[in-house]
Protein backbone atom coordinates (compact mmCIF):
# COMPACT_ATOMS: atom_id res chain seq x y z
CA UNK A 1 0.00 0.00 0.00
CA UNK A 2 2.87 2.37 0.70
CA UNK A 3 3.79 2.46 -2.99
CA UNK A 4 0.32 3.89 -3.70
CA UNK A 5 0.76 6.80 -1.28
CA UNK A 6 0.80 9.51 -3.95
CA UNK A 7 -2.71 8.47 -5.02
CA UNK A 8 -4.14 7.48 -1.64
CA UNK A 9 -3.34 10.62 0.36
CA UNK A 10 -5.37 12.95 -1.91
CA UNK A 11 -8.32 10.54 -1.74
CA UNK A 12 -8.14 10.50 2.04
CA UNK A 13 -7.91 14.30 2.08
CA UNK A 14 -11.12 14.38 0.04
CA UNK A 15 -12.86 11.99 2.43
CA UNK A 16 -13.20 9.21 -0.16
CA UNK A 17 -13.65 5.74 1.44
CA UNK A 18 -10.91 3.38 0.24
CA UNK A 19 -10.08 -0.27 0.87
CA UNK A 20 -6.76 -2.01 0.22
CA UNK A 21 -6.15 -5.57 -0.92
CA UNK A 22 -2.64 -6.74 -0.03
CA UNK A 23 -0.80 -9.94 -0.96
CA UNK A 24 0.35 -11.71 2.23
CA UNK A 25 1.73 -14.95 0.74
CA UNK A 26 2.63 -16.43 -2.65
CA UNK A 27 2.27 -20.12 -3.51
CA UNK A 28 4.69 -21.26 -6.23
CA UNK A 29 4.84 -18.12 -8.39
CA UNK A 30 2.85 -14.98 -9.08
CA UNK A 31 3.24 -11.86 -11.27
CA UNK A 32 3.82 -9.69 -8.18
CA UNK A 33 5.18 -10.51 -4.76
CA UNK A 34 4.27 -10.27 -1.11
CA UNK A 35 3.28 -6.72 -0.20
CA UNK A 36 1.76 -5.88 -3.59
CA UNK A 37 -1.42 -3.89 -3.04
CA UNK A 38 -4.49 -2.84 -4.98
CA UNK A 39 -6.75 -0.11 -3.63
CA UNK A 40 -10.39 0.45 -4.57
CA UNK A 41 -12.86 3.24 -3.79
CA UNK A 42 -16.56 2.78 -3.11
CA UNK A 43 -17.37 3.76 -6.70
CA UNK A 44 -14.90 1.10 -7.96
CA UNK A 45 -11.99 3.33 -8.92
CA UNK A 46 -8.95 1.07 -8.91
CA UNK A 47 -5.37 2.05 -7.96
CA UNK A 48 -2.43 -0.32 -8.21
CA UNK A 49 -2.34 -4.04 -8.91
CA UNK A 50 -1.74 -7.34 -7.19
CA UNK A 51 -1.33 -9.53 -10.25
CA UNK A 52 -0.92 -7.48 -13.39
CA UNK A 53 -4.46 -8.33 -14.44
CA UNK A 54 -4.98 -12.04 -13.71
CA UNK A 55 -7.18 -11.71 -10.62
CA UNK A 56 -7.81 -7.98 -10.40
CA UNK A 57 -11.57 -8.23 -10.81
CA UNK A 58 -11.83 -10.64 -7.87
CA UNK A 59 -9.54 -8.44 -5.78
CA UNK A 60 -11.74 -5.44 -6.55
CA UNK A 61 -14.85 -7.34 -5.46
CA UNK A 62 -13.14 -8.40 -2.23
CA UNK A 63 -12.09 -4.82 -1.55
CA UNK A 64 -15.60 -3.53 -2.21
CA UNK A 65 -16.96 -6.12 0.21
CA UNK A 66 -14.50 -4.93 2.87
CA UNK A 67 -15.74 -1.37 2.30
CA UNK A 68 -19.39 -2.39 2.41
CA UNK A 69 -19.08 -4.38 5.62
CA UNK A 70 -16.34 -2.33 7.26
CA UNK A 71 -14.53 -5.56 8.04
CA UNK A 72 -11.40 -7.49 7.13
CA UNK A 73 -11.79 -10.06 4.35
CA UNK A 74 -9.33 -12.81 3.35
CA UNK A 75 -9.08 -15.04 0.30
CA UNK A 76 -6.76 -17.14 -1.83
CA UNK A 77 -6.69 -16.32 -5.53
CA UNK A 78 -5.33 -18.76 -8.10
CA UNK A 79 -4.74 -22.49 -8.37
CA UNK A 80 -4.94 -25.05 -5.59
CA UNK A 81 -2.37 -27.80 -5.12
CA UNK A 82 -4.40 -30.17 -7.33
CA UNK A 83 -4.43 -27.64 -10.14
CA UNK A 84 -8.06 -26.57 -9.81
CA UNK A 85 -9.06 -22.93 -9.55
CA UNK A 86 -10.40 -21.67 -6.25
CA UNK A 87 -14.11 -20.83 -6.54
CA UNK A 88 -13.67 -17.18 -5.59
CA UNK A 89 -11.05 -16.30 -8.17
CA UNK A 90 -9.78 -16.73 -11.66
CA UNK A 91 -6.49 -18.57 -12.04
CA UNK A 92 -3.17 -16.78 -12.15
CA UNK A 93 -1.57 -17.04 -15.57
CA UNK A 94 1.65 -18.33 -13.96
CA UNK A 95 -0.15 -21.27 -12.31
CA UNK A 96 0.42 -20.13 -8.74
CA UNK A 97 -1.77 -18.63 -6.04
CA UNK A 98 -1.75 -15.65 -3.71
CA UNK A 99 -3.21 -15.15 -0.26
CA UNK A 100 -4.67 -11.68 0.18
CA UNK A 101 -6.26 -9.59 2.88
CA UNK A 102 -8.71 -6.74 2.17
CA UNK A 103 -9.33 -4.00 4.71
CA UNK A 104 -10.75 -0.47 4.87
CA UNK A 105 -8.14 2.29 5.14
CA UNK A 106 -8.47 4.83 7.95
CA UNK A 107 -6.50 7.82 9.23
CA UNK A 108 -4.14 5.66 11.29
CA UNK A 109 -2.20 4.92 8.10
CA UNK A 110 -1.73 8.58 7.17
CA UNK A 111 1.72 9.19 8.79
CA UNK A 112 3.23 6.22 6.97
CA UNK A 113 1.60 7.23 3.69
CA UNK A 114 2.85 10.80 4.04
CA UNK A 115 6.39 9.54 4.62
CA UNK A 116 6.22 7.21 1.64
CA UNK A 117 4.80 9.94 -0.60
CA UNK A 118 7.76 12.15 0.34
CA UNK A 119 10.20 9.38 -0.62
CA UNK A 120 11.24 8.69 2.97
CA UNK A 121 11.50 5.27 4.58
CA UNK A 122 8.10 4.24 5.91
CA UNK A 123 6.74 1.44 8.08
CA UNK A 124 3.04 0.72 8.53
CA UNK A 125 1.80 -1.57 11.29
CA UNK A 126 -1.73 -2.89 10.90
CA UNK A 127 -3.77 -5.02 13.29
CA UNK A 128 -6.31 -6.84 11.12
CA UNK A 129 -8.71 -8.72 13.39
CA UNK A 130 -5.89 -9.61 15.75
CA UNK A 131 -3.45 -10.64 13.03
CA UNK A 132 -0.57 -8.14 12.68
CA UNK A 133 0.62 -7.02 9.26
CA UNK A 134 3.72 -4.86 8.87
CA UNK A 135 4.39 -3.14 5.54
CA UNK A 136 7.76 -1.52 4.95
CA UNK A 137 8.98 0.68 2.13
CA UNK A 138 12.60 1.82 1.99
CA UNK A 139 13.47 5.36 1.06
CA UNK A 140 13.28 5.91 -2.68
CA UNK A 141 16.54 5.20 -4.52
CA UNK A 142 18.28 8.38 -5.60
CA UNK A 143 19.05 9.48 -9.14
CA UNK A 144 21.44 12.43 -9.33
CA UNK A 145 21.41 14.03 -12.78
CA UNK A 146 24.29 16.39 -13.50
CA UNK A 147 23.43 18.67 -16.39
CA UNK A 148 20.02 20.14 -17.23
CA UNK A 149 19.59 19.83 -20.98
CA UNK A 150 16.78 18.10 -22.86
CA UNK A 151 18.18 14.62 -22.24
CA UNK A 152 18.31 15.44 -18.52
CA UNK A 153 14.67 16.54 -18.57
CA UNK A 154 13.65 13.26 -20.20
CA UNK A 155 15.79 11.25 -17.77
CA UNK A 156 14.15 13.06 -14.86
CA UNK A 157 10.68 12.16 -16.14
CA UNK A 158 11.49 8.51 -16.75
CA UNK A 159 13.49 8.18 -13.54
CA UNK A 160 10.72 9.66 -11.40
CA UNK A 161 8.20 7.34 -13.06
CA UNK A 162 10.48 4.41 -12.20
CA UNK A 163 10.42 5.38 -8.51
CA UNK A 164 13.64 7.36 -8.13
CA UNK A 165 13.94 10.51 -6.05
CA UNK A 166 15.59 12.74 -8.63
CA UNK A 167 18.09 15.53 -7.98
CA UNK A 168 18.99 17.76 -10.94
CA UNK A 169 22.09 19.94 -10.80
CA UNK A 170 23.55 22.43 -13.28
CA UNK A 171 25.60 25.57 -12.90
CA UNK A 172 23.25 27.45 -15.25
CA UNK A 173 20.26 28.68 -13.24
CA UNK A 174 18.27 29.39 -16.41
CA UNK A 175 17.96 25.65 -17.03
CA UNK A 176 17.37 24.37 -13.50
CA UNK A 177 13.73 25.38 -13.07
CA UNK A 178 10.58 23.66 -11.76
CA UNK A 179 8.94 24.27 -15.13
CA UNK A 180 11.59 22.17 -16.89
CA UNK A 181 11.84 19.56 -14.15
CA UNK A 182 8.41 19.30 -12.45
CA UNK A 183 9.06 15.68 -11.39
CA UNK A 184 12.36 16.44 -9.63
CA UNK A 185 12.61 16.04 -5.87
CA UNK A 186 15.45 18.56 -5.67
CA UNK A 187 16.88 21.22 -7.97
CA UNK A 188 20.38 22.57 -7.35
CA UNK A 189 22.26 25.39 -9.05
CA UNK A 190 25.96 24.62 -8.55
CA UNK A 191 28.98 23.13 -10.23
CA UNK A 192 28.22 19.38 -10.33
CA UNK A 193 31.40 18.29 -8.56
CA UNK A 194 30.75 20.81 -5.80
CA UNK A 195 27.28 19.36 -5.19
CA UNK A 196 28.68 15.82 -5.06
CA UNK A 197 31.29 16.88 -2.52
CA UNK A 198 28.52 17.94 -0.12
CA UNK A 199 26.56 14.68 -0.22
CA UNK A 200 26.90 12.35 2.76
CA UNK A 201 23.66 10.40 2.35
CA UNK A 202 24.36 8.37 -0.80
CA UNK A 203 24.55 4.58 -0.87
CA UNK A 204 24.57 1.60 -3.21
CA UNK A 205 21.03 2.49 -4.35
CA UNK A 206 22.20 5.89 -5.61
CA UNK A 207 22.86 6.45 -9.32
CA UNK A 208 24.83 9.41 -10.68
CA UNK A 209 24.42 10.32 -14.35
CA UNK A 210 26.62 12.98 -15.95
CA UNK A 211 24.93 14.73 -18.88
CA UNK A 212 26.68 18.10 -18.90
CA UNK A 213 28.30 17.66 -22.34
CA UNK A 214 31.18 19.86 -21.17
CA UNK A 215 34.47 18.19 -20.30
CA UNK A 216 35.35 21.06 -17.97
CA UNK A 217 32.40 19.94 -15.84
CA UNK A 218 32.33 16.24 -16.75
CA UNK A 219 35.84 15.40 -15.60
CA UNK A 220 35.76 16.82 -12.04
CA UNK A 221 32.21 15.50 -11.56
CA UNK A 222 33.12 11.98 -12.67
CA UNK A 223 36.36 11.99 -10.68
CA UNK A 224 34.32 12.82 -7.58
CA UNK A 225 31.45 10.41 -8.32
CA UNK A 226 33.74 7.44 -9.00
CA UNK A 227 35.20 7.80 -5.49
CA UNK A 228 31.79 7.89 -3.78
CA UNK A 229 29.98 4.85 -2.31
CA UNK A 230 27.25 4.97 -4.98
CA UNK A 231 25.96 1.97 -6.88
CA UNK A 232 26.08 3.40 -10.40
CA UNK A 233 28.00 6.11 -12.23
CA UNK A 234 27.17 6.78 -15.86
CA UNK A 235 28.03 9.42 -18.45
CA UNK A 236 26.51 10.21 -21.81
CA UNK A 237 28.68 10.61 -24.87
CA UNK A 238 29.68 9.24 -28.25
CA UNK A 239 32.42 6.62 -28.23
CA UNK A 240 35.03 9.13 -29.36
CA UNK A 241 33.99 11.40 -26.49
CA UNK A 242 34.13 8.49 -24.06
CA UNK A 243 37.67 7.59 -25.12
CA UNK A 244 38.90 11.19 -24.91
CA UNK A 245 37.22 11.68 -21.53
CA UNK A 246 38.83 8.50 -20.19
CA UNK A 247 42.22 9.94 -21.02
CA UNK A 248 41.38 13.18 -19.26
CA UNK A 249 40.16 11.28 -16.21
CA UNK A 250 43.39 9.28 -16.02
CA UNK A 251 45.34 12.50 -16.31
CA UNK A 252 43.26 13.87 -13.43
CA UNK A 253 44.33 10.97 -11.23
CA UNK A 254 41.46 8.52 -11.73
CA UNK A 255 42.75 4.96 -11.49
CA UNK A 256 41.89 2.15 -13.88
CA UNK A 257 39.94 0.43 -11.09
CA UNK A 258 37.88 3.58 -10.55
CA UNK A 259 37.39 4.04 -14.28
CA UNK A 260 36.10 0.48 -14.59
CA UNK A 261 33.07 1.53 -12.53
CA UNK A 262 32.00 4.03 -15.18
CA UNK A 263 29.06 3.13 -17.43
CA UNK A 264 29.78 5.11 -20.57
CA UNK A 265 28.30 5.43 -23.11
CA UNK A 266 25.33 5.47 -20.77
CA UNK A 267 22.42 3.13 -21.44
CA UNK A 268 21.49 -0.21 -22.97
CA UNK A 269 21.50 -0.61 -26.74
CA UNK A 270 17.83 -0.02 -27.60
CA UNK A 271 18.50 1.82 -30.83
CA UNK A 272 17.34 4.96 -29.04
CA UNK A 273 17.22 8.26 -30.90
CA UNK A 274 14.94 10.66 -28.99
CA UNK A 275 15.71 12.03 -25.51
CA UNK A 276 12.87 9.92 -24.10
CA UNK A 277 14.15 6.71 -25.69
CA UNK A 278 17.67 7.53 -24.51
CA UNK A 279 16.35 8.10 -20.98
CA UNK A 280 14.58 4.75 -21.09
CA UNK A 281 17.82 3.01 -22.09
CA UNK A 282 19.68 4.74 -19.24
CA UNK A 283 17.13 3.77 -16.58
CA UNK A 284 17.07 0.23 -17.96
CA UNK A 285 20.84 -0.04 -17.48
CA UNK A 286 20.65 1.41 -13.96
CA UNK A 287 17.95 -1.08 -12.94
CA UNK A 288 19.76 -4.00 -14.57
CA UNK A 289 23.00 -3.04 -12.83
CA UNK A 290 21.29 -2.68 -9.45
CA UNK A 291 19.71 -6.13 -9.80
CA UNK A 292 22.80 -7.76 -11.32
CA UNK A 293 20.60 -8.77 -14.25
CA UNK A 294 21.75 -9.68 -17.73
CA UNK A 295 19.18 -7.42 -19.42
CA UNK A 296 18.30 -10.13 -21.94
CA UNK A 297 14.80 -10.56 -23.38
CA UNK A 298 12.73 -12.64 -20.97
CA UNK A 299 11.85 -15.07 -23.77
CA UNK A 300 15.52 -16.09 -23.89
CA UNK A 301 15.51 -17.18 -20.26
CA UNK A 302 14.41 -20.46 -18.71
CA UNK A 303 12.60 -21.42 -15.52
CA UNK A 304 9.69 -19.78 -13.69
CA UNK A 305 11.15 -16.30 -13.34
CA UNK A 306 8.67 -13.51 -14.04
CA UNK A 307 9.01 -9.72 -13.88
CA UNK A 308 10.68 -9.21 -10.53
CA UNK A 309 10.89 -12.94 -9.88
CA UNK A 310 9.04 -14.91 -7.21
CA UNK A 311 11.62 -14.10 -4.54
CA UNK A 312 11.28 -10.34 -4.92
CA UNK A 313 8.82 -8.47 -2.74
CA UNK A 314 6.62 -6.17 -4.81
CA UNK A 315 9.50 -4.97 -6.96
CA UNK A 316 11.46 -3.94 -3.85
CA UNK A 317 8.96 -1.13 -3.30
CA UNK A 318 6.98 -2.54 -0.40
CA UNK A 319 7.77 -5.60 1.68
CA UNK A 320 5.91 -7.44 4.41
CA UNK A 321 7.86 -7.86 7.61
CA UNK A 322 7.07 -10.05 10.57
CA UNK A 323 5.65 -8.17 13.50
Amino acid sequence: MLDLAADLVPLMDAGVPVAAVTVTAVVRSAPRGVGATLAVTRDARVIGSISGGCVESDAVMLGLDALRTGSVRRARFGFTDDGTVTPIAAGLACGGAVDVVAYPIDDTVRPALEAARAGREATLRLDLDGEPLVLHRPAAPRLIILGAGEHAAALCRVGAAAGFAVTVCDDWALLVTPERFPEATELVVAAPHELLATLDDVDERTAVCVLTHDERLDVPALRTALRMPVGFVGAMGARATVARRAGLLRAAGVTDAELARLHSPLGLDLGASTPEETALSAIAEIVASRNAAGARPLREGTGPRLHGGPARMSDDSCAVRSA
